[in-house]
């Protein structure tokens, strides 16, 4: 989604400002390196339009601008965005079909619907609590929902919302955890590991 706002602020020497949003709000901060136009310079009072992102430090941050009446120049995120969204579609129809052929109980679909489905509501919550200043999720907390089968709900909430995609620290124990859960699916699997979770839940 795209916001408008005028800059209202600019240091030019130092290749950043703020851009006071028309909706109105807290201003938010613009670095040289997030035009897409990078042959014009801003001076200040431009009118501009880009996407809003959060930073490392809980602060509104704005991305890919351009100068209204410009067409902003993409840099492959939604093409990553469309990928990642079809990657989480593509485990979840594996999922369904490793059900349907008996080889995955069906509680082991309904875990991963249900931590996906919490895990991206999670996501948006805390990215609504960033963007007006509110008490926020841990990230511990995240990243137990990722760990649990919640990471296909998780990933697409990260591109949809554009939340802790882009932290390189948050990003590694992600995958972590995503790499962690897929191991567990490949040895439920197994012969061994099917026998022990039908034991479980027949014992439940």
């Amino acid at each position: 989604m795209r916001y408008q706002g005028r800059i209202t602020t600019w240091k030019d020497d130092k290749g950043f400002g703020f851009i006071t949003p028309d909706r109105g709000g807290k201003p938010v901060f613009v670095h040289i390196s997030s035009f897409s136009n990078r042959q014009r310079r801003p001076g200040g009072s431009e009118l501009v339009t880009y996407e809003f992102t959060i930073d490392e430090k809980g602060r509104g941050q704005a991305l890919q601008v351009a100068f209204v009446g410009e067409e902003p120049v993409t840099d492959g995120t939604s093409a990553l965005t469309m990928l990642s969204l079809i990657f989480t579609a593509g485990f979840l129809a594996f999922l369904v079909a490793s059900v349907l052929s008996g080889k995955l109980p069906v509680v082991v679909l309904g875990v991963y619907l249900a931590a996906s489905i919490l895990a991206y509501l999670t996501y948006a919550i805390d990215k609504s609590a960033a963007r007006n200043n509110r008490r926020r999720i841990a990230e511990d907390t995240l990243h137990l929902f990722g760990l649990i089968g919640g990471w296909p709900g998780a990933l697409a909430a990260q591109k949809m919302f554009r939340h802790k995609s882009s932290k390189a620290s948050f990003q590694g124990v992600f995958w972590t955890t995503v790499v962690l859960n897929c191991c567990a699916l490949g040895w439920l699997l197994t012969a061994s590991g099917s026998a022990a979770l039908r034991s479980v839940i027949g014992a439940i």
